[in-house]
């Protein structure tokens, strides 16, 4: 008789440290100084939050428990309001509170798919998509992203259709995708709405960075692509978001800990949209998951219209630091022969191309032991050849550049 192991077998990840972590916590042991240039995290980047944002924890209203499978009126109705002021009118009803996107994802997962179906994934894209599908006993499959001179990255719909089974239920979109920075086209948002149909299908969108949109010059030369300016006013019809879908089952994830730099307060939300006849289904199920964890916190539902009154104000901190440091970026490597910024439309990330590069994971090896600076390899993001370097456009800008500088200058002298 064979025994049953303990563990469940959805964990059959390798939990064993790799070599840049080791690398980077002796570093820290050692005390040196590190350039971290894959920050991902706001409240650590020098930021100026509010004094008073904490107070609206502490509402009096937030004693009384009134618990909500969707969550609590007063903040459905401030993530409408936040959708309202880009050009989307979202139903308060068709609104789920969630602690976060992982949590949003997990709720999808469970109400879509049984154990051993599959959803679409982006490639490049999130490393987090692996256990989030994992834990919940769902097989991911890749379609691709592929970059294109002068127009960027663009979905590969000849490998989405490739990846399709009898067992897919969705598919994912990152918009704008991590790391690649780039947005869903109209036209491929049309071909996506028109495949799901046809394949009874839902769209998953996720929008965590959907605000932080760069306006780039038109230009023969892609070298000359740079940010024009900040964008300005709502994003109707520069942008195409998920919210507006009506013609398959649609859910669009988002939360504070991007739109605001707030990821410690644990508020996001899925705007449900659809058919009808799929619809009301698909939200009472959604209600009975919700209502079975109840995971938001009364506190953080009530300041949640005061914390996204606030958009504006933390949003613009952190979009001109990215985007500052975008601009700078793209100037320092007009003139380089062997790195080269790859078109990026929006987030928080930007990919460089390292021309003739046979390792990524010697060369961030390298980095950190022989310059002090942290950079993820594109392997992490399951880019599908070598070459790719991705940092985080969060970074302290004197630290961005001191790092950008070394890196570099440690290519250029480091060629074979």
């Amino acid at each position: 008789m064979t025994r049953r192991q303990t563990f469940s077998s959805r964990f059959h990840w390798n939990l064993q440290s790799n070599p840049l972590n080791d690398l980077l916590e002796s570093k820290r042991r050692s005390g040196a100084t590190i350039l971290e240039l894959t920050e991902s995290n706001p409240t650590k980047v020098g930021l100026n939050y509010p004094e008073d944002l904490l107070r609206a924890l502490a509402q009096p209203a937030a004693m009384k428990y009134e618990p909500h499978p969707r969550g609590l009126l007063v903040a459905r109705q401030a993530v409408a309001d936040y959708h309202r002021q880009r050009g989307n009118d979202v139903d308060v009803n068709r609104i789920h509170l969630t602690t976060s996107t992982s949590e949003g994802y997990a709720y999808l997962f469970k109400l879509l798919t049984d154990p051993g179906d599959n959803v679409l994934v982006p490639q490049p894209s999130y490393p987090l998509f692996e256990f989030l599908a994992g834990m919940e006993g769902v097989e991911l499959r890749s379609y691709l992203l592929n970059y294109a001179k002068r127009v960027g990255w663009q979905i590969d719909f000849d490998s989405l259709s490739a990846a399709m089974n009898e067992r897919t239920r969705a598919i994912v979109i990152v918009n704008p995708n991590y790391p690649t920075g780039s947005y869903v086209k109209p036209d491929e948002l049309a071909t996506l709405v028109s495949l799901c149909r046809e394949k009874n299908l839902s769209l998953i969108f996720d929008e965590v960075f959907f605000d932080y949109h760069f306006d780039w010059a038109r230009s023969n030369s892609e070298e000359s692509h740079s940010p024009k300016s900040p964008l300005e006013g709502g994003l109707r019809g520069v942008l195409s978001s998920g919210v507006a879908v009506s013609g398959v089952l649609t859910f669009v994830l988002s939360g504070i800990s991007k739109t605001l730099g707030l990821p410690q307060m644990k508020l996001g939300w899925i705007v449900v949209s659809g058919p009808e006849k799929l619809l009301q289904p698909a939200q009472e199920y959604l209600d009975l998951i919700a209502d079975t964890y109840l995971s938001v916190s009364a506190p953080v539902q009530h300041a949640a219209p005061y914390w996204l009154g606030l958009q504006s104000r933390l949003h613009q901190q952190i979009y001109n630091r990215v985007f500052d440091n975008l601009q700078w970026l793209s100037e320092f490597l007009k003139d380089q022969t062997y790195a080269r910024l790859l078109k990026v439309e929006g987030g928080w990330y930007a990919t460089l191309e390292i021309s003739n590069l046979k390792s990524e994971e010697q060369l961030v090896l390298n980095l950190l032991e022989k310059e002090n600076v942290l950079i993820h390899p594109g392997f992490f993001f399951d880019f599908p050849r070598e070459g790719f370097l991705v940092l985080s456009l969060l970074s302290d800008p004197s630290i961005f550049r001191d790092g950008l500088n070394r890196v570099v200058r440690h290519i250029t002298e480091n060629r074979d």
